[in-house]
C-alpha cells in the first residue's frame, strides 16, 4: 500500500468533520470565527480514533476502521466539548452521531464501490 494512502484517508475524514462543523455553524447563523472552537474537539476525537485503531493499517475498511473512527470521533468529540465547557445538548449529540456516521461511513462506502467497479472493469479488459 502506498504510504500516502492512509494520509489521504485521514485528510478526507478531517475534511468531512470540518464540513459537519461548517454546515452546523451556518445552519445556526454562527460566524466563521468560532469554527476552530467547534472543530478541535471532533478533530481530536478523529485523531484519537486513528491512533487507537491504528487506522493507517487499513483505512479503507468500513466495518472495523470506519465504524471505530465514527464512534471515536463522536464519543471523544462530545466528551472534549463537555470538558472544555462548550456543552452538549441531546439534540446536538443525536445530529452529530447521524451526520458524522453518514459522512465518515458514507465516503468509505462510495470509495469501496468505485474500487470494486474499477477492479471489475480492469479484469474484463485484461
Amino acid at each position: 500500500m502506498p504510504t500516502r494512502r492512509p494520509l489521504t484517508f485521514f485528510l478526507v475524514d478531517a475534511l468531512f468533520v470540518l464540513a459537519f462543523v461548517l454546515i452546523g455553524r451556518a445552519s445556526h447563523n454562527e460566524g466563521a470565527l468560532g469554527t476552530l472552537v467547534t472543530y478541535w474537539p471532533f478533530l481530536g476525537g478523529l485523531i484519537l480514533g486513528w491512533l487507537l485503531l491504528r487506522a493507517w493499517r487499513s483505512p479503507q475498511r468500513i466495518r472495523i476502521t470506519g465504524l471505530g473512527i465514527w464512534v471515536s470521533t463522536v464519543t471523544f468529540g462530545l466528551l472534549l466539548r463537555v470538558l472544555s465547557g462548550q456543552g452538549v445538548q441531546l439534540s446536538f449529540a443525536i445530529v452529530t452521531t447521524i451526520v458524522l456516521g453518514v459522512f465518515l461511513l458514507g465516503w468509505r462506502s462510495v470509495a469501496a464501490l468505485v474500487r470494486r467497479s474499477h477492479s471489475r472493469s480492469r479484469s474484463r479488459t485484461a
